[in-house]
């Protein structure tokens, strides 16, 4: 038994380091101020909600990828 659990250990430590690894990622990113304050200016009910409903990071993410889709397309001006 104690064969088994000086083999398995290390493995289980590594799945846990990398599961903490995903979680902890999200957290060390910050938002830059400048960035938030273009994010409220611009700011629509559904970011509105969105903040309410999921915090300023979750908001924040989707408004990032709404103005990097809007960038993507070509203007059909």
């Amino acid at each position: 038994m104690a064969a088994l659990l000086v083999v398995l250990f290390p493995f289980g430590l590594l799945v846990f380091l990398l599961f903490m690894e995903k979680v902890e990622a999200p957290l060390r990113r910050s938002n830059d101020p400048q960035e938030v304050e273009r994010f409220l200016d611009h700011a629509k009910q559904e970011d509105v909600d969105n903040i309410i409903a999921g915090g300023l990071r979750k908001a924040m993410d989707r408004w990032r990828g709404r103005v990097a889709r809007r960038k993507s397309q070509p203007d059909n001006e």
